[in-house]
Protein backbone atom coordinates (compact mmCIF):
# COMPACT_ATOMS: atom_id res chain seq x y z
CA UNK A 1 0.00 0.00 0.00
CA UNK A 2 1.40 3.54 -0.69
CA UNK A 3 2.07 5.53 2.12
CA UNK A 4 -0.11 8.30 1.59
CA UNK A 5 -2.92 5.75 1.27
CA UNK A 6 -1.73 4.48 4.69
CA UNK A 7 -2.09 7.76 5.98
CA UNK A 8 -5.51 8.86 4.43
CA UNK A 9 -6.92 5.95 6.46
CA UNK A 10 -5.07 6.51 9.17
CA UNK A 11 -5.88 10.73 9.54
CA UNK A 12 -8.80 10.43 7.92
CA UNK A 13 -11.67 7.31 7.09
CA UNK A 14 -11.22 6.10 4.02
CA UNK A 15 -8.69 6.87 0.98
CA UNK A 16 -9.51 9.28 -0.47
CA UNK A 17 -7.70 11.78 1.31
CA UNK A 18 -4.37 10.23 -0.60
CA UNK A 19 -4.33 12.35 -3.15
CA UNK A 20 -4.07 15.53 -1.39
CA UNK A 21 -1.42 14.10 1.00
CA UNK A 22 1.01 13.41 -2.43
CA UNK A 23 -0.20 16.57 -4.23
CA UNK A 24 0.30 19.33 -0.46
CA UNK A 25 2.89 17.00 0.90
CA UNK A 26 2.14 15.82 4.77
CA UNK A 27 2.95 19.20 6.40
CA UNK A 28 0.82 21.33 4.15
CA UNK A 29 -1.98 18.83 4.60
CA UNK A 30 -2.02 19.08 8.02
CA UNK A 31 -1.93 23.02 8.24
CA UNK A 32 -5.26 22.64 5.54
CA UNK A 33 -6.84 20.15 8.89
CA UNK A 34 -6.08 22.55 11.38
CA UNK A 35 -7.46 25.40 9.30
CA UNK A 36 -10.38 24.19 7.84
CA UNK A 37 -13.60 25.91 8.70
CA UNK A 38 -16.58 24.15 10.40
CA UNK A 39 -20.25 24.53 10.57
CA UNK A 40 -20.86 25.72 14.39
CA UNK A 41 -25.05 26.09 13.63
CA UNK A 42 -27.26 23.95 15.47
CA UNK A 43 -28.54 21.28 13.51
CA UNK A 44 -32.63 21.49 12.62
CA UNK A 45 -33.14 18.07 14.08
CA UNK A 46 -32.63 19.88 17.37
CA UNK A 47 -34.47 23.08 17.59
CA UNK A 48 -37.61 21.68 19.01
CA UNK A 49 -35.82 19.84 21.58
CA UNK A 50 -35.71 21.17 25.12
CA UNK A 51 -32.56 23.07 25.53
CA UNK A 52 -33.17 25.01 29.18
CA UNK A 53 -33.41 23.91 32.32
CA UNK A 54 -36.73 24.95 32.59
CA UNK A 55 -38.12 23.66 29.17
CA UNK A 56 -36.77 20.10 30.52
CA UNK A 57 -38.25 20.50 33.97
CA UNK A 58 -41.83 21.57 31.73
CA UNK A 59 -41.25 18.44 29.08
CA UNK A 60 -40.72 16.18 31.95
CA UNK A 61 -43.99 17.34 34.15
CA UNK A 62 -46.11 17.03 30.70
CA UNK A 63 -45.31 13.33 30.46
CA UNK A 64 -46.96 12.91 33.98
CA UNK A 65 -50.36 14.20 32.23
CA UNK A 66 -50.33 12.61 28.67
CA UNK A 67 -52.22 9.31 27.80
CA UNK A 68 -50.33 6.65 27.04
CA UNK A 69 -49.83 7.29 22.94
CA UNK A 70 -48.74 10.61 23.42
CA UNK A 71 -46.08 9.37 25.49
CA UNK A 72 -45.00 7.00 22.94
CA UNK A 73 -45.10 10.27 20.28
CA UNK A 74 -42.54 11.65 22.56
CA UNK A 75 -40.38 8.57 23.00
CA UNK A 76 -40.25 8.51 19.19
CA UNK A 77 -39.31 11.90 18.92
CA UNK A 78 -36.04 11.67 21.49
CA UNK A 79 -35.31 8.92 19.48
CA UNK A 80 -35.59 10.27 15.90
CA UNK A 81 -33.05 13.10 17.36
CA UNK A 82 -30.63 10.47 19.02
CA UNK A 83 -30.42 9.14 15.27
CA UNK A 84 -30.27 12.57 13.83
CA UNK A 85 -27.62 13.07 15.86
CA UNK A 86 -25.59 10.07 14.40
CA UNK A 87 -26.52 10.86 11.22
CA UNK A 88 -25.26 14.49 11.39
CA UNK A 89 -21.83 13.60 12.65
CA UNK A 90 -21.11 10.75 10.34
CA UNK A 91 -22.33 13.48 7.76
CA UNK A 92 -19.47 15.24 8.71
CA UNK A 93 -16.88 12.53 8.77
CA UNK A 94 -18.06 11.61 5.08
CA UNK A 95 -18.52 15.10 3.29
CA UNK A 96 -15.77 17.29 5.31
CA UNK A 97 -12.78 18.18 2.66
CA UNK A 98 -10.43 17.94 5.51
CA UNK A 99 -11.75 15.05 7.90
CA UNK A 100 -8.56 14.95 10.59
CA UNK A 101 -10.74 17.18 12.85
CA UNK A 102 -13.86 14.54 13.20
CA UNK A 103 -11.25 12.25 13.56
CA UNK A 104 -10.00 13.89 16.58
CA UNK A 105 -13.19 14.56 18.01
CA UNK A 106 -13.91 10.68 17.54
CA UNK A 107 -10.86 10.53 19.46
CA UNK A 108 -11.98 12.98 22.25
CA UNK A 109 -15.49 11.33 22.20
CA UNK A 110 -13.91 8.06 23.34
CA UNK A 111 -11.42 9.98 26.01
CA UNK A 112 -13.84 11.71 27.70
CA UNK A 113 -16.95 8.94 27.63
CA UNK A 114 -20.65 10.81 27.98
CA UNK A 115 -23.18 8.29 26.59
CA UNK A 116 -26.92 9.39 25.66
CA UNK A 117 -28.09 6.26 26.92
CA UNK A 118 -26.95 7.79 30.48
CA UNK A 119 -27.58 11.20 30.16
CA UNK A 120 -30.81 11.22 28.17
CA UNK A 121 -30.67 15.11 26.80
CA UNK A 122 -29.34 15.00 23.21
CA UNK A 123 -29.09 18.87 23.22
CA UNK A 124 -26.02 18.54 26.14
CA UNK A 125 -24.92 15.72 24.06
CA UNK A 126 -24.56 17.52 21.16
CA UNK A 127 -23.01 20.47 23.39
CA UNK A 128 -20.42 18.12 24.51
CA UNK A 129 -19.70 17.19 20.73
CA UNK A 130 -19.39 20.77 19.86
CA UNK A 131 -17.01 21.27 22.86
CA UNK A 132 -14.57 18.95 21.42
CA UNK A 133 -15.25 20.01 18.06
CA UNK A 134 -13.93 23.77 18.58
CA UNK A 135 -11.18 22.36 20.98
CA UNK A 136 -10.03 19.25 18.77
CA UNK A 137 -6.36 21.07 17.83
CA UNK A 138 -6.37 23.23 21.23
CA UNK A 139 -5.27 23.09 24.73
CA UNK A 140 -5.48 19.55 26.00
CA UNK A 141 -5.69 21.18 30.15
CA UNK A 142 -8.35 23.74 28.62
CA UNK A 143 -10.30 21.29 26.77
CA UNK A 144 -10.47 19.45 29.70
CA UNK A 145 -11.56 22.17 32.23
CA UNK A 146 -14.35 22.66 29.82
CA UNK A 147 -15.48 18.83 29.78
CA UNK A 148 -15.30 18.74 33.28
CA UNK A 149 -17.63 21.83 33.48
CA UNK A 150 -20.02 20.03 30.85
CA UNK A 151 -23.83 19.18 31.41
CA UNK A 152 -23.22 16.00 29.96
CA UNK A 153 -20.45 15.05 31.91
CA UNK A 154 -21.72 16.20 35.04
CA UNK A 155 -24.90 13.98 34.28
CA UNK A 156 -22.75 11.56 33.36
CA UNK A 157 -20.53 10.54 35.63
CA UNK A 158 -23.34 11.68 38.88
CA UNK A 159 -22.05 14.67 39.64
CA UNK A 160 -25.60 15.87 40.60
CA UNK A 161 -25.46 13.73 43.22
CA UNK A 162 -22.13 15.25 44.72
CA UNK A 163 -22.82 17.58 47.70
CA UNK A 164 -21.45 18.64 50.66
CA UNK A 165 -22.91 16.70 53.05
CA UNK A 166 -22.99 13.67 50.47
CA UNK A 167 -20.01 12.96 48.34
CA UNK A 168 -19.86 11.09 45.08
CA UNK A 169 -16.60 10.68 43.65
CA UNK A 170 -17.33 9.67 40.37
CA UNK A 171 -15.99 12.39 38.39
CA UNK A 172 -12.92 13.21 40.51
CA UNK A 173 -12.02 9.46 40.30
CA UNK A 174 -12.57 9.57 36.07
CA UNK A 175 -10.51 12.87 35.91
CA UNK A 176 -7.52 10.95 37.55
CA UNK A 177 -7.52 7.62 36.55
CA UNK A 178 -9.14 7.83 32.63
CA UNK A 179 -9.09 11.46 31.46
CA UNK A 180 -5.73 12.85 32.82
CA UNK A 181 -2.97 11.20 34.85
CA UNK A 182 -3.83 7.51 34.88
CA UNK A 183 -3.47 4.78 37.81
CA UNK A 184 -0.63 4.64 40.09
CA UNK A 185 -0.03 8.29 40.00
CA UNK A 186 -2.57 9.65 42.66
CA UNK A 187 -3.76 8.52 46.14
CA UNK A 188 -7.30 7.44 47.54
CA UNK A 189 -7.42 11.05 49.48
CA UNK A 190 -6.76 13.09 46.40
CA UNK A 191 -9.85 11.29 45.04
CA UNK A 192 -11.70 12.44 48.28
CA UNK A 193 -10.06 15.49 48.14
CA UNK A 194 -11.17 16.17 44.43
CA UNK A 195 -14.96 15.16 45.29
CA UNK A 196 -15.01 17.68 47.48
CA UNK A 197 -14.14 20.19 45.47
CA UNK A 198 -16.56 19.15 42.46
CA UNK A 199 -19.62 18.72 44.96
CA UNK A 200 -22.01 21.13 44.22
CA UNK A 201 -21.38 21.38 40.33
CA UNK A 202 -24.29 20.78 39.06
CA UNK A 203 -26.46 21.36 35.74
CA UNK A 204 -26.97 24.73 34.51
CA UNK A 205 -27.92 27.04 30.89
CA UNK A 206 -25.15 26.85 28.95
CA UNK A 207 -22.79 24.20 30.71
CA UNK A 208 -22.39 23.50 34.62
CA UNK A 209 -22.56 26.02 37.44
CA UNK A 210 -21.51 25.35 41.36
CA UNK A 211 -24.67 25.66 43.58
CA UNK A 212 -23.90 27.52 46.69
CA UNK A 213 -26.20 25.74 49.22
CA UNK A 214 -24.32 22.36 48.37
CA UNK A 215 -20.59 22.92 47.60
CA UNK A 216 -17.97 23.10 49.68
CA UNK A 217 -16.15 25.77 50.45
CA UNK A 218 -13.88 24.41 53.12
CA UNK A 219 -10.08 23.91 52.30
CA UNK A 220 -8.85 20.63 50.58
CA UNK A 221 -5.47 18.98 50.52
CA UNK A 222 -4.64 18.11 46.39
CA UNK A 223 -1.77 16.89 45.41
CA UNK A 224 -0.55 18.37 48.40
CA UNK A 225 -1.63 21.12 47.89
CA UNK A 226 -4.25 22.95 49.85
CA UNK A 227 -6.73 25.73 49.35
CA UNK A 228 -10.62 26.17 49.06
CA UNK A 229 -10.33 24.87 45.58
CA UNK A 230 -13.09 24.44 42.63
CA UNK A 231 -13.05 22.52 39.08
CA UNK A 232 -10.47 24.47 37.38
CA UNK A 233 -8.27 24.56 40.28
CA UNK A 234 -8.02 20.56 40.42
CA UNK A 235 -6.96 20.75 36.76
CA UNK A 236 -4.43 23.08 37.15
CA UNK A 237 -3.05 21.21 39.75
CA UNK A 238 -3.19 17.88 37.72
CA UNK A 239 -1.33 18.91 34.86
CA UNK A 240 2.08 20.51 37.38
CA UNK A 241 2.90 16.60 38.16
CA UNK A 242 5.39 14.91 36.72
CA UNK A 243 3.23 11.97 34.84
CA UNK A 244 0.36 13.84 33.19
CA UNK A 245 1.58 14.14 29.52
CA UNK A 246 2.15 10.14 29.19
CA UNK A 247 -1.67 8.87 29.62
CA UNK A 248 -2.45 11.00 26.33
CA UNK A 249 0.10 10.59 24.22
CA UNK A 250 -0.26 6.71 24.72
CA UNK A 251 -3.71 7.17 23.18
CA UNK A 252 -3.19 9.45 20.34
CA UNK A 253 -0.12 7.09 19.35
CA UNK A 254 -3.02 3.96 19.75
CA UNK A 255 -5.81 5.66 17.82
CA UNK A 256 -3.43 7.13 15.19
CA UNK A 257 -0.60 4.75 14.53
CA UNK A 258 -0.22 1.66 16.29
CA UNK A 259 -2.04 -0.45 18.67
CA UNK A 260 0.85 -0.76 20.71
CA UNK A 261 3.08 1.57 21.14
CA UNK A 262 6.63 1.65 22.46
CA UNK A 263 7.12 3.35 26.11
CA UNK A 264 10.03 5.38 24.56
CA UNK A 265 7.65 6.96 22.04
CA UNK A 266 5.46 7.51 24.59
CA UNK A 267 7.54 9.06 27.00
CA UNK A 268 9.33 11.23 23.79
CA UNK A 269 5.93 12.71 22.59
CA UNK A 270 4.71 12.83 26.56
CA UNK A 271 7.80 15.03 27.10
CA UNK A 272 7.56 17.08 24.20
CA UNK A 273 3.65 18.05 24.77
CA UNK A 274 4.92 19.20 27.76
CA UNK A 275 7.34 21.82 26.94
CA UNK A 276 4.37 22.88 24.04
CA UNK A 277 2.24 23.32 27.63
CA UNK A 278 0.22 20.91 26.48
CA UNK A 279 -0.77 22.40 22.99
CA UNK A 280 -2.70 19.40 20.58
CA UNK A 281 -1.78 20.56 17.53
CA UNK A 282 1.93 20.95 17.49
CA UNK A 283 2.34 17.52 19.20
CA UNK A 284 0.20 16.03 16.38
CA UNK A 285 2.19 17.39 13.63
CA UNK A 286 5.73 16.10 15.46
CA UNK A 287 3.74 12.67 15.60
CA UNK A 288 2.60 12.53 12.43
CA UNK A 289 5.59 13.95 10.29
CA UNK A 290 8.25 12.04 12.13
CA UNK A 291 5.55 8.69 12.34
CA UNK A 292 5.21 9.15 8.12
CA UNK A 293 8.65 9.23 7.74
CA UNK A 294 8.99 5.85 9.32
CA UNK A 295 8.43 2.36 7.87
CA UNK A 296 5.14 1.30 9.83
CA UNK A 297 2.61 0.06 7.96
CA UNK A 298 0.42 -2.80 9.10
CA UNK A 299 0.75 -1.90 13.09
CA UNK A 300 -2.88 -1.22 13.71
CA UNK A 301 -6.46 -2.75 12.97
CA UNK A 302 -9.13 -0.34 11.31
CA UNK A 303 -11.77 0.49 13.42
CA UNK A 304 -15.35 -0.19 12.15
CA UNK A 305 -15.65 3.64 11.35
CA UNK A 306 -12.63 3.31 8.97
CA UNK A 307 -13.52 -0.04 7.67
CA UNK A 308 -17.41 0.99 6.65
CA UNK A 309 -16.64 4.51 5.48
CA UNK A 310 -13.28 3.13 3.26
CA UNK A 311 -15.71 0.43 1.97
CA UNK A 312 -18.46 2.58 0.85
CA UNK A 313 -15.64 5.14 -0.85
CA UNK A 314 -14.00 2.44 -2.85
CA UNK A 315 -17.46 1.49 -4.24
CA UNK A 316 -18.73 4.80 -4.88
CA UNK A 317 -21.94 4.18 -3.28
CA UNK A 318 -23.98 7.47 -3.71
CA UNK A 319 -26.84 8.70 -1.22
CA UNK A 320 -26.12 5.93 1.51
CA UNK A 321 -27.96 6.44 4.65
CA UNK A 322 -25.89 7.76 7.42
CA UNK A 323 -27.95 5.80 9.85
CA UNK A 324 -27.37 2.44 8.21
CA UNK A 325 -23.74 3.15 8.95
CA UNK A 326 -24.63 3.84 12.31
CA UNK A 327 -26.15 0.42 12.92
CA UNK A 328 -23.15 -1.11 11.46
CA UNK A 329 -20.78 0.63 13.95
CA UNK A 330 -23.56 -0.39 16.95
CA UNK A 331 -23.45 -4.11 15.27
CA UNK A 332 -19.41 -3.65 15.40
CA UNK A 333 -19.72 -2.33 18.92
CA UNK A 334 -18.49 1.31 18.02
CA UNK A 335 -22.17 2.46 18.42
CA UNK A 336 -21.21 6.62 18.72
CA UNK A 337 -22.39 8.10 21.28
CA UNK A 338 -23.11 5.43 23.70
CA UNK A 339 -19.74 3.16 24.40
CA UNK A 340 -19.97 0.35 26.63
CA UNK A 341 -18.57 2.32 30.13
CA UNK A 342 -16.44 4.98 30.75
CA UNK A 343 -13.65 3.86 29.40
CA UNK A 344 -14.69 3.76 26.07
CA UNK A 345 -13.73 1.48 23.11
CA UNK A 346 -10.75 -0.82 23.87
CA UNK A 347 -9.82 -0.78 20.44
CA UNK A 348 -7.31 -3.15 18.94
CA UNK A 349 -7.84 -6.59 19.00
CA UNK A 350 -10.79 -5.82 20.00
CA UNK A 351 -12.02 -4.92 16.91
CA UNK A 352 -11.14 -8.05 14.97
CA UNK A 353 -13.15 -10.73 17.20
CA UNK A 354 -14.34 -13.43 14.99
CA UNK A 355 -17.89 -12.22 14.99
CA UNK A 356 -17.08 -8.80 13.85
CA UNK A 357 -14.84 -10.22 11.12
CA UNK A 358 -17.53 -12.10 9.94
CA UNK A 359 -19.94 -9.38 10.26
CA UNK A 360 -17.27 -7.33 7.86
CA UNK A 361 -17.42 -9.86 5.34
CA UNK A 362 -21.05 -10.21 5.29
CA UNK A 363 -21.38 -6.41 4.84
CA UNK A 364 -18.41 -6.28 1.99
CA UNK A 365 -20.59 -8.78 -0.04
CA UNK A 366 -24.22 -7.37 0.58
CA UNK A 367 -22.46 -4.30 -1.01
CA UNK A 368 -20.65 -5.59 -3.69
CA UNK A 369 -23.80 -7.82 -4.64
CA UNK A 370 -25.32 -4.15 -4.88
CA UNK A 371 -27.84 -4.35 -2.43
CA UNK A 372 -28.19 -2.12 0.57
CA UNK A 373 -31.11 -2.60 3.80
CA UNK A 374 -34.17 -0.60 2.46
CA UNK A 375 -35.09 2.53 4.47
CA UNK A 376 -38.74 0.55 5.39
CA UNK A 377 -36.28 -1.95 6.83
CA UNK A 378 -34.08 0.19 8.81
CA UNK A 379 -37.11 2.04 10.22
CA UNK A 380 -38.11 -0.85 11.36
CA UNK A 381 -35.04 -2.49 13.04
CA UNK A 382 -34.54 1.27 14.56
CA UNK A 383 -38.19 1.38 15.89
CA UNK A 384 -38.85 -2.57 16.83
CA UNK A 385 -35.43 -4.38 16.74
CA UNK A 386 -36.83 -6.66 14.62
CA UNK A 387 -34.39 -8.19 12.23
CA UNK A 388 -36.14 -10.63 10.22
CA UNK A 389 -38.02 -10.40 6.78
CA UNK A 390 -35.14 -7.53 5.66
CA UNK A 391 -35.73 -5.89 2.37
CA UNK A 392 -32.91 -4.88 0.31
CA UNK A 393 -32.72 -1.65 -2.09
CA UNK A 394 -30.51 -2.08 -5.28
CA UNK A 395 -27.70 0.20 -5.15
CA UNK A 396 -24.88 1.18 -8.24
CA UNK A 397 -21.65 0.45 -7.42
CA UNK A 398 -18.65 0.33 -9.39
CA UNK A 399 -14.68 0.45 -8.42
CA UNK A 400 -12.07 3.15 -9.70
CA UNK A 401 -9.27 0.99 -12.15
CA UNK A 402 -7.26 1.84 -14.83
CA UNK A 403 -8.85 0.90 -17.68
CA UNK A 404 -6.17 1.00 -20.01
CA UNK A 405 -4.55 -1.35 -17.85
CA UNK A 406 -4.62 -5.89 -17.42
CA UNK A 407 -4.92 -7.85 -14.93
CA UNK A 408 -2.10 -7.66 -13.76
CA UNK A 409 -1.77 -3.52 -13.66
CA UNK A 410 -5.07 -3.45 -12.35
CA UNK A 411 -4.32 -5.74 -9.01
CA UNK A 412 -1.18 -4.02 -8.07
CA UNK A 413 -2.66 -0.69 -8.48
CA UNK A 414 -5.90 -2.02 -5.78
CA UNK A 415 -2.65 -4.02 -4.19
CA UNK A 416 -1.25 -0.46 -3.29
CA UNK A 417 -4.37 1.42 -2.64
CA UNK A 418 -5.48 -1.58 0.27
CA UNK A 419 -3.11 -4.09 0.85
CA UNK A 420 -0.41 -3.07 3.37
CA UNK A 421 1.70 -6.34 2.48
CA UNK A 422 0.69 -9.02 -0.28
CA UNK A 423 2.37 -12.39 -0.05
CA UNK A 424 2.63 -14.80 -3.24
CA UNK A 425 -0.38 -16.94 -2.16
CA UNK A 426 -2.28 -13.75 -2.78
CA UNK A 427 -0.75 -12.75 -5.55
CA UNK A 428 -2.34 -15.98 -7.23
CA UNK A 429 -5.72 -16.05 -5.79
CA UNK A 430 -6.17 -12.46 -7.47
CA UNK A 431 -4.38 -13.67 -10.99
CA UNK A 432 -6.93 -16.35 -11.07
CA UNK A 433 -10.25 -13.93 -10.17
CA UNK A 434 -8.58 -11.20 -12.67
CA UNK A 435 -7.43 -13.80 -14.85
CA UNK A 436 -4.18 -12.81 -17.88
CA UNK A 437 -7.25 -12.82 -20.41
CA UNK A 438 -9.33 -9.94 -18.59
CA UNK A 439 -10.33 -7.23 -20.56
CA UNK A 440 -11.02 -4.10 -18.60
CA UNK A 441 -13.05 -2.49 -21.39
CA UNK A 442 -15.73 -5.44 -21.99
CA UNK A 443 -18.89 -4.29 -20.57
CA UNK A 444 -19.02 -6.14 -17.28
CA UNK A 445 -15.39 -5.17 -16.42
CA UNK A 446 -16.67 -3.58 -13.45
CA UNK A 447 -18.14 -7.15 -11.71
CA UNK A 448 -15.02 -8.51 -11.96
CA UNK A 449 -13.01 -5.76 -10.40
CA UNK A 450 -15.33 -5.75 -7.81
CA UNK A 451 -15.25 -9.59 -7.15
CA UNK A 452 -11.27 -9.10 -6.65
CA UNK A 453 -12.22 -6.44 -4.50
CA UNK A 454 -14.64 -8.18 -2.13
CA UNK A 455 -12.38 -11.08 -2.04
CA UNK A 456 -9.39 -8.66 -0.87
CA UNK A 457 -11.98 -7.24 2.00
CA UNK A 458 -11.78 -10.73 3.63
CA UNK A 459 -8.13 -10.83 3.40
CA UNK A 460 -6.36 -10.16 7.63
CA UNK A 461 -3.84 -8.18 5.23
CA UNK A 462 -7.32 -5.86 4.44
CA UNK A 463 -7.73 -5.31 7.81
CA UNK A 464 -4.68 -3.68 9.18
CA UNK A 465 -3.34 -0.05 8.27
Amino acid sequence: MKKSNIWSLRLGFSGKEASKIEQLGLEKFLKKSYEAKFDKQLPVFLEDDPKTLAELKELKQSIKKVDSEEKKKMLKKAIYSGIELRRWWIDKMRTEEFPLRENMVCFWHNHFVSTSQKVKVNYWIYQHNMILRENAFGNFKELTKKIVKSNAMVKYLDNVDNKKDKINENLSRELLELFTIGIGNYTESDIKNGARALAGLNLGEDGAVYRKFIEDNTDKTYFGKTGNWKADDLVDIIFEQKNIPYLITRKILKWFVYDNPSEELVVYYGDYFRKKNFEIEPLLTKIFIEEYAKENPGTKIKNPLVYILQLIEELEVKDFDNALIALFLRQQGMDLYNQVNVKGWDGGNSWLTSQIYLQRNTTSDLLCSGRSVSRKTLNTIINTGDKTNIEFDKINVKIDFDSNGNNKTIISELSDRLLFTVNEGVQKDMENLLKYDFDPKESHANFAVIRLFNYITKLPEYQLI
